[in-house]
């Protein structure tokens, strides 16, 4: 360790210079004492060092505040690092927040962004921090800003106030409307319905950026929607008022109307619970899947192995992606997103699909099954022109 060391400070010494001579061992020693001051004896045991090096300062008491506070030993205001969310500080109850020395100014809150440009940005680091140890495929915090919970608000007890019920998944293409599939509220008005947008961990509040909530005031759902089979699994649900753009809170864009996106490799993302907020009984991270789309051919052929059976015929309102063992969207997972590149326009996303049905979960290696939302597209416009909303939100 000690060679590592000599070794890092003569390239700390030398570097910029053309020339340079190396100092001896007795120089550079002195000079380490100068600049690293060792911790104390007892630190191995000391849940305060664990995994820390003290530079250039004696040890300070720490208190547990949000990671996005702390920089440098005191209060950090840009919220950068890295989190790992499968390792908690020794110190702390959540992994989002770090053991820091109190700081004497008043809290600064996060700086202001730049605007966002176009629908359809994935933030594929994450707003913030980026974590590490997503080892259950794990989504980045606002990594898919469009993406949505559908809750529906429902009184389990008397005296005690309502909670939310996780309905389904939805993506946000309008500040003012979300899209969705039928299966998930037809049959209802949008009484007790609302959405959440902007939420990752179901479980905290401690993010950087809040989650916005937004009551549902209109239901629309495809006239030709059949639920016997999920044909035109597709309905549109309109706010109370529109959400506030933030990097965690965004739209996606949408796809031409008949536009192809076979081979195209996608993501689907979504909760798959069914208990929203601390009533859950498991910590649960907004997931995502990496998918590929799957010709319709293709995917009829796979079906047909399955007990739908060789006379199976795949409806044109559907799309299919998956067919990769142990890679699938699942119970839950109705009415999320599956967004595909917009191959000219780098990192920005177009919602391909909407989650219907499948048999299984990635099992035997067949596609999911999703409402092909390119279909739509005429249908969608026309519904915003009713709503007397632009539709231009969801273009690039």
């Amino acid at each position: 360790m000690r060679h590592l060391a000599c070794a890092f400070l003569v390239v700390l010494v030398c570097h910029g210079f053309a020339h340079c001579q190396q100092a001896n061992g007795k120089d550079l020693d002195d000079l380490i004492k100068q600049v690293f001051t060792p911790a104390p004896p007892n630190a191995k045991n000391n849940e305060q060092f664990r995994g820390t090096t003290v530079v250039g300062q004696a040890p300070l008491s720490c208190t547990c505040v949000p990671y996005y506070l702390c920089q440098n030993g005191t209060i950090k205001t840009d919220g950068e690092g890295v989190i790992d969310i499968r390792i908690k500080e020794p110190t702390c109850e959540s992994y989002l927040d770090v053991c820091c020395q109190d700081p004497s100014d008043e809290r600064i809150p996060p700086s202001p962004q730049p605007p966002r440009a176009g629908c359809g940005r994935r933030n594929p680091d994450g707003v913030g921090f980026r974590i590490t140890g997503n080892l259950d495929g794990e989504s980045q915090f606002g990594e898919f800003p469009w993406m949505v919970a559908v809750l529906r608000i429902e009184s389990v007890k008397p005296n005690e106030p309502p909670i939310n019920l996780y309905q389904c998944g939805g993506a946000l293409i309008h500040p003012q409307v979300v899209i969705t599939a039928a299966h998930c509220v037809a049959g209802k008005d949008g009484q007790g319905l609302k959405i959440r947008a902007g939420e990752w961990d179901t479980q905290t509040k401690n993010e950087l950026y809040p989650h916005q909530d937004r009551n549902v005031v209109q239901v629309l759902v495809h006239p030709e929607y059949y639920a016997g089979a999920l044909y035109n699994d597709v309905a549109l649900l309109k706010l109370d008022a529109p959400v506030n753009a933030a990097d965690n809170v965004d739209v996606i864009c949408l796809p031409e109307q008949g536009q192809n996106f076979d081979h195209s490799r996608c993501y689907a993302s979504g909760w798959g619970k069914n208990v929203f907020g601390k009533e859950g009984e498991y910590q649960v991270i907004l997931k995502k899947v990496e998918l590929p789309v799957v010709p319709r051919q293709q995917c009829l052929q796979s079906l047909r192995k399955t007990r739908l059976g060789q006379h199976f015929r795949l409806h044109n309102s559907f799309v299919c992606a998956g067919g990769e063992p142990g890679k699938d969207t699942c119970k839950g997972d109705g009415g999320s997103p599956l967004v595909c590149p917009l191959i000219n326009h780098p990192g920005h996303y177009a919602q391909v699909g909407i989650v219907a049905w499948g048999i299984g979960c990635g099992e035997n290696g067949t596609p999911g099954v999703y409402a092909n939302v390119a279909l739509f597209r005429n249908w969608i416009d026309q519904q915003m022109r009713n709503m007397n909303l632009d539709p231009h939100s969801y273009h690039f």
